[in-house]
């Protein structure tokens, strides 16, 4: 009977936080999501079965979560689910080991650390980054909850989470355990764990005031299909559909245009050092040149020469080229800055090195498996009417520290460019909208998002949706934007909490170490 209640435990784990997950309406489920595979781990002797079904209980979430992963790519999907839920099985097994070693109390502490430090790691590029299951992308669709994220960045939302599960599960232990005398301390500490951020959210910190410019910036919704192959003759028809849309919106005020990634996407790719002289590019030049007020920044699938070998280049007779999944910044006068994409989809726009011998599994994705070349550097792309964009390409958007570099850097307004069609209509597309809200409450910064398929919208200041246009619908809006330059606390700062999560990670490795050591010594 205890095999099959520890067997309901993680799979109810699993189930609950896949309930809470965006866009579900449920997200106050993620407060009790780790209560089973807390209770289970004090019922459980077997490493190797405590850890076979903690990685089931993370296998289902990912499943459930993200398996419109396998509409873009098959193997990817698998491996996404396979090397996601190990990995977030570590910080449990660490957890275990400092509890058994350590206690109670500093157990705790060790998964507060772990996990944030697991989830802090994977908010980089080390090859495998996958953040989308950071726990504080939770309240994605709550930002009346989380206006404090300004301070902590998304970190504070895993630390909210995580300290509630704990501390729900010690009343349990303390109340529910054989002879165990009642008490509501920690029930008590729950409720004004919930109660108190909710409330400064609420009332404590004050709405930012929303600032609008005779100027108008306009965003198109293409809705092109990005499964049909790019032939010789439909990008010229993909191009004048942009055109066309744009013009339903365009006026002699409108400072900046918006066009989703890969808008501008041929089967040879584009040259970025002979844009203006692109025969298919034409009908663009002829537009701007219509409009001379205007700046369009825009996906790009595109390509560099070179004369030498660079870590990215690949070879084509005589001369050498890197291919960009890429945006670029345009006017009547040609091309002004270009952004190269920097955090690529493993699997499907990069393979870490110990993974290359993989690379025939994988299926296209909107570019060149493994063949992208990254762009190390934050770069804000500076736009003539006054926009400092920082360019954010399809799921560069989860990274929150990532894109508050360019804020630190000067930019006034987050442009972010998508094509989330390779999903199809699954969760995925209102996730990914959803969690540009934690970038603008984050940065205090104005997003404007394109998306070839949708969700393209507007995103204020403080988390607030506006002109959303639905899934499968060609559409072009239009807002008002005055953007700001104000720098927040988590812009100037960083992801703090999680810095300190890594070093208490490194303390807590180190103690397990020595006393491990000293333990065979001693033998």
């Amino acid at each position: 009977m205890s095999r099959y209640t520890n067997l309901f435990l993680s799979l109810l784990s699993g189930l609950l936080l896949f309930a809470a997950w965006p866009v579900s309406p449920f997200t106050f489920l993620i407060f009790f999501a780790w209560l089973p595979l807390l209770w289970m781990e004090t019922k459980i002797k077997s490493r190797r079965q405590y850890f076979l079904l903690v990685y089931l209980a993370m296998f289902i979430w990912n499943v459930s979560t993200t398996w419109w992963i396998w509409n873009a790519s098959e193997p990817g999907a698998v491996a996404a689910f396979l090397a996601n839920s190990f990995l977030m099985c570590l910080p449990w097994i660490g957890y275990r080991s400092v509890k058994h070693r350590f206690g109670d109390k500093i157990g705790y502490i060790s998964l507060l650390v772990f996990w944030m430090s697991f989830e802090y790691i994977h908010l980089h590029d080390w090859g495998l980054s996958w953040p989308w299951l950071t726990l504080g992308n939770v309240f994605a669709t709550r930002t009346e909850w989380i206006q404090w994220y300004e301070f902590t960045g998304s970190s504070g939302g895993t630390l909210w989470v995580l300290l509630m599960n704990i501390f729900l599960f010690i009343h349990l232990k303390k109340n529910f355990g054989a002879g165990q005398n009642r008490s509501y301390r920690f029930l008590i500490l729950t409720l004004a764990l919930f109660a108190i951020p909710v409330l400064i959210s609420r009332f404590v910190i004050q709405p930012i005031s929303i600032q609008r410019s005779e100027k108008n910036m306009v965003l198109v919704q293409p809705n092109i299909d990005p499964y049909e192959k790019i032939s010789a003759g439909s990008f010229q028809s993909q191009l004048e559909k942009l055109i066309r849309v744009s013009e339903t919106q365009v006026d002699s005020n409108t400072s900046l245009l918006v066009w989703p990634e890969t808008a501008l996407y041929s089967e040879n790719r584009i040259n970025e050092e002979g844009m203006k002289n692109n025969f298919f590019l034409v009908p663009l030049w002829d537009f701007l040149k219509a409009h001379p007020h205007l700046s369009l920044f825009t996906g790009v699938e595109s390509y560099r020469q070179f004369d030498h070998a660079t870590p990215y280049t690949a070879r084509f007779d005589s001369f050498y080229y890197e291919s960009y999944n890429g945006s670029v910044l345009l006017d009547s006068g040609g091309a002004k800055a270009f952004y190269h994409k920097s955090m690529l989809v493993p699997g499907v726009e990069t393979l870490p090195w110990f993974l290359k011998f993989m690379s025939s599994w994988f299926e296209k994705f909107g570019g060149t498996t493994a063949g992208y070349a990254r762009q190390a550097e934050r770069t804000v792309l500076i736009e003539k009417n006054g926009f400092k964009i920082a360019p954010a390409i399809c799921y560069e958007s989860i990274y929150g520290e990532y894109l508050s570099q360019y804020v630190q850097k000067g930019a006034n307004l987050i442009c972010v460019i998508t094509n989330d069609g390779w999903w199809k209509n699954t969760p995925g597309h209102k996730q990914h909208m959803n969690y540009a809200r934690l970038r603008a409450i984050e940065t205090r910064t104005w997003v404007a998002r394109s998306a070839n398929t949708g969700i393209s919208c507007f995103i204020d200041p403080n988390g607030r949706v506006i002109n959303a246009r639905p899934y499968d619908t060609e559409a072009a809006i239009k807002l008002n934007v005055a953007p700001g330059e104000r720098k927040t606390f988590f812009v100037k700062n960083g992801d703090l909490l999680s810095k300190l999560a890594l070093a208490g990670a490194a303390i807590l490795l180190m103690m397990l170490i020595y006393v491990k050591l000293r333990s065979r010594f001693r033998k």
